[in-house]
This record gives C-alpha cells, structure tokens and sequence, in this order.
C-alpha cells in the first residue's frame, strides 16, 4: 500500500508513537509546526472527512478524546492546544488519510493561515 500513514500504522514506516490501541495510532509529526505536534491516525484507512460513515461517529469521538488525554499528558492541557482536521488540498491536508493534529506549547493565533 502507497498510504504512508497505512504504512506507519502497520509498522512498516518508523515513528515516535505515543500512543497505539486497536482502532488507532498517536504519533509525533516529523515536521512539527508546534512544540507539541501529534497526528492521531485510525487505522482503518479513510482518505479524507467527506469520506466518513455513520458507522464512523465512534471512531472520530476516541479520536478527539485521546488527543485530549495526550495533551494533558504532554502538560499542555491547562495553558491551551488546538485540534485540527484538514480536509483536502486547500485546507491543507497532505496524506490523504484522516487525522488529526494536536498542536500546543505556543500560543495560537485566529484566524489560522
């Protein structure tokens, strides 16, 4: 598979996970944009948000909790973080497999650029 998050979710890619259940993946990003980056993967390959089921509902809840339990794990939980789904090339989204990106330890700024 030509997925490079497919591939990082299987092992076959190393990263700094921080995190691994059976319906996910937390690593952190190799081009961090914040002194906190990390992407939360599912495992099951889903190209972009348009793309979700209904059946995906639960799967984007565990989602956003996890990263929140990370955030508080990586001390940035109090002082304040950012998620961030991108969804598709004008937004911004590189890998065309859903993630989402824990930002934090600097301070952000609205609108986003």
């Amino acid at each position: 598979m030509s997925c490079l998050f497919c591939r990082i979710v299987n092992g076959e890619v190393p990263s700094k996970k921080i995190f691994e259940d059976e319906s996910m993946v937390a690593f952190h990003d190799v081009n961090p944009q914040a002194p906190v980056h990390v992407l939360v993967v599912p495992r099951t390959h889903i190209a972009t948000l348009n793309d979700l089921t209904p059946e995906d509902s639960a799967l984007i809840g565990e989602m956003t909790r996890r990263a929140a339990a990370i955030a508080k794990e990586l001390g940035v939980d109090a002082r304040g973080y950012r998620t961030v789904f991108n969804c598709n090339s004008e937004a911004g989204q590189t890998v065309f497999h859903i993630h989402l990106h824990l930002l934090g330890g600097r301070p952000m700024h609205w609108p986003p650029g």
